[in-house]
């Protein structure tokens, strides 16, 4: 008798735990989806003549990656800019007095056929009172050189699948992944689309505040990231889903591969990034086991994503 009452508590453990986990999976697949297609301009400002404005997806700068066009236009003859040379540095300022950056293009190119200056900022963190981001730029124009700075906000990002980690290699080196596309997924195969970033260690002391050799980043060249998709619910038994494909770079320097999401609802992509020549920098395989009841195991290196 007394057996049989401890089989029916931890029963009830079981399944109370397993309701507990199922309750919030279900709570976050009730939550909206958004889908940004819009670039919108998210800040301006003005030095001397001239106005400079960013555009973004929905007009907000996010936390994860973000596509960034960049006008500059002579405000007393409405010219554009282009053969101007642009920098764009952004820093994040602690309440401990810390600086540090993100991933980022310092160096913007010009897009002659859209008119506008190109680049990307994978801020790693939301604005929060005692943390806050500052953009730095410059550029060139009348043979004149003009340094401007802003402070701007960034927001959380509320699309799980514009996720994004960071975190420290085995090499003992400073990574980010962010998820790029899709935006929005469907019931299929899916083009997956990822940037790996590393942090440029300085190697000379800093200058004159702020020293971009201090905040450099560079796009991770000829990685592989291994791509394990499992559908870590309970209630899912942790299942993977066949016909995936491992991201790999392609001319854009972004990383490349499908994921193929079988049904709707919480996915977790296990991740292992391998260097070029094969070593393990972060990751570890997941286990294979059907599992209904228990929460799936994760990689050491996972995004998660919802849709």
């Amino acid at each position: 008798m007394k057996s049989f009452k401890f089989l029916v508590i931890a029963l009830f453990c079981v399944i109370s735990s397993c309701t507990i986990d199922k309750t919030d999976y279900e709570a976050e697949i009730g939550s909206e989806v958004p889908e940004y297609n819009e670039f919108k301009e998210a800040v301006s400002f003005t030095s001397g003549t001239y106005k400079i404005s960013i555009e973004a997806l929905n007009g907000t700068f996010y936390k994860g990656y973000n596509e960034l066009h960049l006008k500059i236009s002579n405000t007393q003859n409405n010219q554009n800019v282009s053969s101007s040379a642009v920098t764009f540095l952004p820093i994040m300022s602690a309440a401990d007095g810390s600086k540090t950056s993100c991933p980022h293009e310092y160096n913007l190119e010009y897009d002659t056929v859209n008119k506008y200056f190109v680049g990307y900022s994978v801020f790693t963190s939301e604005s929060i009172t005692a943390d806050s981001w500052k953009l730095y730029l410059s550029f060139t124009a009348d043979n004149q050189k003009y340094e401007i700075n802003r402070e701007v906000a960034v927001a959380k990002q509320s699309n799980k699948n514009l996720n994004m980690t960071t975190f420290t290699g085995k090499d003992n080196e400073q990574y980010s992944i962010a998820l790029i596309a899709p935006q929005k997924p469907t019931v299929s195969e899916n083009k997956l689309t990822a940037g790996i970033y590393k942090y440029n260690k300085p190697t000379t002391a800093a200058g004159t505040f702020p020293d971009p050799s201090q905040f450099s980043y560079s796009e991770v060249s000829g990685y592989t990231l291994k791509l394990d998709p499992r559908m870590p619910e309970p209630s899912m038994g942790n299942h993977s889903s066949p016909n995936n494909q491992d991201l790999t770079q392609q001319n854009d320097g972004l990383y490349h591969g499908v994921v193929n999401y079988t049904m709707t609802g919480n996915w977790t992509l296990n991740l292992i990034m391998m260097n070029q020549n094969g070593l393990i920098i972060k990751g570890t395989v997941v286990p294979t086991d059907f599992t209904p009841g228990v929460e799936g195991v994760k990689s050491e290196l996972y995004i998660d994503t919802l849709f």
